[in-house]
């Protein structure tokens, strides 16, 4: 419908582009003009489009998707153990309902082979967006070590106190390595 309603082929940049960045239904019902125009080769007539099929599709409504539930770091990170096989540091943030159930996944940073600096704007632009409960936050070390260094602790009590104000809760920080990971809420820093 979004080739058509475009006229991109259903292989173009354009197509996959959109369906990277916005990867579940619900994430694609809720994108933004501005957000589509941000996008290599969509300007404000092409997302004028997109969001016109997109609300037409809106009014077919369509089965509730399976989510993964968080109920333990362990949960996270079976659901981001991928991220030790990255090369450079990853931050990635969970956007979770008031149910601990997974409503998207978003890299916020990418760093250098052993840093990562993120801003919390970053993370929680994403939250408020989507109007999520609660959140994860999660980074790799790609050297493998899971111990936390004091910039992650530092992040950790900046987010903490940043979803405090705004009412939406970091449940955990996990640092991801290979095969393990460490949460920094099992440690006592959140």
């Amino acid at each position: 419908m979004l080739a058509t309603s475009t006229r991109e082929k259903e292989d173009s940049y354009v197509v996959n582009e959109i369906f990277t960045r916005y990867p579940s239904v619900k994430e694609l019902l809720d994108v933004t003009e501005e957000e589509l125009m941000q996008i290599k080769g969509i300007g404000k007539v092409k997302a004028a489009q997109i969001i016109a099929a997109l609300q037409l599709a809106r009014m077919n409504p369509c089965p509730s998707e399976d989510r993964f539930t968080i109920r333990s770091p362990e949960d996270a990170y079976d659901y981001l153990s991928d991220m030790q096989h990255l090369d450079r540091e990853h931050f990635v943030v969970l956007g979770l309902n008031t149910k601990n159930e997974i409503l998207f996944k978003e890299t916020v940073f990418i760093g250098s082979l052993n840093a990562s600096i993120v801003h919390p704007r970053e993370c929680f632009k994403h939250l408020i967006r989507r109007s999520c409960a609660s959140a994860i936050v999660a980074h790799n070390h790609p050297s493998g070590d899971v111990t936390p260094s004091t910039e992650d602790v530092n992040v950790t009590k900046r987010l903490a106190e940043a979803g405090k104000m705004i009412g939406i809760e970091i449940l955990d920080h996990l640092v991801i390595g290979h095969e393990k990971y460490s949460s920094l809420k099992e440690k006592g820093y959140l």
